[in-house]
């Protein structure tokens, strides 16, 4: 079962972890990963960032990842959301929960998907500096 959403509003992490354990008494691991707009980033102060994305194709590509983790790790259960459009300091921009019966296999998998979202999944980040605007490569 995988759950994946691309959106401009923010999400609620409560609510996420909640889907991934409702009536799930099979798994005994949640491995979670929320990652945030941080202040710095190449050297350089962010001041705000905006990601842009092709509807369609950046959901299919995440359904296509979820898919694939659930073939090399034995998880059960995984929810993808990444937001899109103008983020903020501190904003939150995605969340990656994974469930298995032990650890091992959620972590890992948690791991994979992100390095695998950061190099693969067509978002384009453009990120406001003191020194201007600049699009960042994977």
């Amino acid at each position: 079962m995988a759950h994946i959403a691309v959106q401009t509003a923010d999400f609620d992490v409560h609510l996420l972890y909640q889907s991934l354990v409702e009536a799930n008494s099979a798994d005994g691991a949640v491995v979670t990963f929320v990652g945030r707009v941080r202040e710095f980033n190449q050297g350089q102060q962010i001041a705000d960032m905006f990601l842009e994305h092709y509807p369609g194709m950046t959901e299919k590509a995440l359904h296509e990842l979820a898919q694939q983790a659930q073939k090399q790790f034995t998880i059960n259960r995984v929810s993808i959301v990444h937001r899109v459009g103008h983020l903020r300091l501190s904003d939150q921009i995605v969340f990656v929960g994974v469930t298995s019966a032990h650890r091992q296999d959620a972590f890992a998998a948690c791991m994979w998907l992100m390095d695998e979202l950061k190099s693969r999944a067509p978002f384009w980040k453009k990120e406001s500096t003191t020194q201007g605007t600049r699009w960042v490569s994977a």
